[in-house]
């Protein structure tokens, strides 16, 4: 199936990490597997779990007012605790926590209302499901648990088979009763491609959704890379988002204090989206079902950048290759247009090389002052460097300017070595 286009077209994504691990503020499910905590006191939070003041419609104005396209809730992590009225049960918030309701329906329905596009997230692997450790397959550098292997000569391929039943039976739950637009599979490294049967749930998925698109945690069944925690310095073949932390941890954890700041999440988006990816942003929401001030004030101030820059963001293709400016670039859908993002106050002059093309005109986004320009050198085929007088002090961003160079014609760049 061809990428559905909203994908490469959304730039921004929130990504939600919401469960029973939020009660006390511990790592989501890995904080009993790692003996952060017992597996006792994890479980304790069940009975604490209550959603009591979860807003989902609140949570998708705020989504759409920073100017993301999509967003992925996590429907089931680690842990195996389902979000939704599975009938599949091994542990669901609807019967096993004071919350006592399906939270995934009022989600995928707010999002809709706000024409944004749903993402479900789902783990393969269930540290909780009795029929889970069963099967053994240990990857380099891994080391076997009781949660998640067989012990040696202790494997159960019947209790494997009825976990991929569960598992198939929940997926399959969350593509007929939601349709979501992407599924965001994880915990796929427990497991090789035959044991996990990719081929066959992504068949199931696609019976029931052929439009919907799959992450690469679908090993060769997915649609698109999703680096962690960091911009790659080459980007992925074909499409793929970046999933980022707010601070250093993927759910609510109230003793991480150390949240980016807006300008260093401008760097991150700006990054990405010049390299052709979207930015897939985490929020932690609370146990109660609020976001944390300090989350909220993050994605305003990152919302309030693309608001002035919407041109720059929305509509535009990867930019220049490394080399041709000092910053990320964007580029227009008609290559015509180049946006260039400058983090630091620039002194004197912002230089592109390579540059072919005539430049007809360049202005400050978001102010609309027009910039002098000129070339210099230049020799045969090897074109002069363009140089844009340095905008005024009126004209800078607090966190990142842009210039749009409106091109002569569709962008044509010199990438040679030069003349000998």
């Amino acid at each position: 199936m061809p990428m559905q286009p909203w994908f490469s077209d959304a730039k921004l994504g929130i990504f939600i990490h919401y469960g029973v691990y939020a009660v006390d503020g511990w790592a989501e499910s890995w904080s009993f597997y790692t003996g952060e905590v017992t597996h006792e006191q994890y479980m304790k939070q069940l009975g604490r779990f209550t959603a009591s003041r979860y807003d989902p419609s609140a949570w998708a104005e705020l989504f759409a007012r920073v100017g993301a396209k999509y967003a992925v809730l996590t429907t089931k992590h680690h842990d195996g605790v389902a979000l939704w009225d599975t009938g599949h049960r091994n542990l669901d918030v609807v019967q096993d926590t004071p919350a006592g309701r399906d939270l995934v329906t009022g989600f995928v329905d707010a999002l809709r209302e706000r024409d944004l596009k749903v993402g479900l997230y789902y783990s393969h692997s269930d540290w909780n499901h009795p029929d889970y450790p069963s099967i053994r397959h240990v990857g380099p550098g891994e080391t076997p648990s009781p949660f998640s292997h067989a012990e040696p000569g202790k494997e159960d391929p019947a209790a494997w088979e009825r976990y991929l039943a569960y598992r198939d039976g929940q997926v399959g739950e969350l593509v007929d009763r939601f349709r979501p637009d992407l599924l965001w599979f994880d915990g796929e490294w427990e497991r090789t491609e035959e044991q996990w049967r990719m081929r066959e749930l992504a068949e199931l998925i696609l019976a029931g959704n052929p439009d919907a698109i799959l992450n690469a945690r679908m090993l060769s069944h997915g649609d698109y890379a999703t680096p962690e925690q960091g911009v790659p310095l080459q980007a992925p073949d074909g499409p793929w988002e970046l999933c980022l932390t707010i601070n250093d941890s993927w759910s609510y954890r109230p003793t991480d204090h150390d949240y980016k700041s807006v300008r260093q999440l401008v760097r991150y988006f700006t990054e990405t989206i010049g390299m052709g990816g979207n930015l897939l942003l985490d929020v932690g929401p609370m146990e109660d079902g609020t976001i944390p001030a300090e989350q909220v004030e993050r994605l305003e101030g990152l919302g309030a950048w693309i608001s002035r820059h919407a041109d720059a963001v929305y509509g535009t293709v990867a930019g220049l290759p490394p080399g041709h400016h000092y910053g990320p670039s964007t580029l227009s859908a008609d290559r015509r247009t180049l946006y260039l993002t400058c983090f630091d106050v620039p002194r004197e002059a912002v230089s592109v090389r390579g540059l072919r093309n005539s430049v007809r005109r360049v202005t400050v986004l978001g102010t609309g002052t027009e910039l002098g320009h000129r070339i210099t050198g230049g020799l045969d085929a090897v074109p002069g460097v363009t140089w844009v007088d340095a905008p005024a002090a009126a004209d800078l961003d607090e966190y990142a300017t842009v210039l749009a160079v409106e091109l002569d014609g569709e962008l044509d760049l010199y990438r040679g070595a030069g003349r000998d």
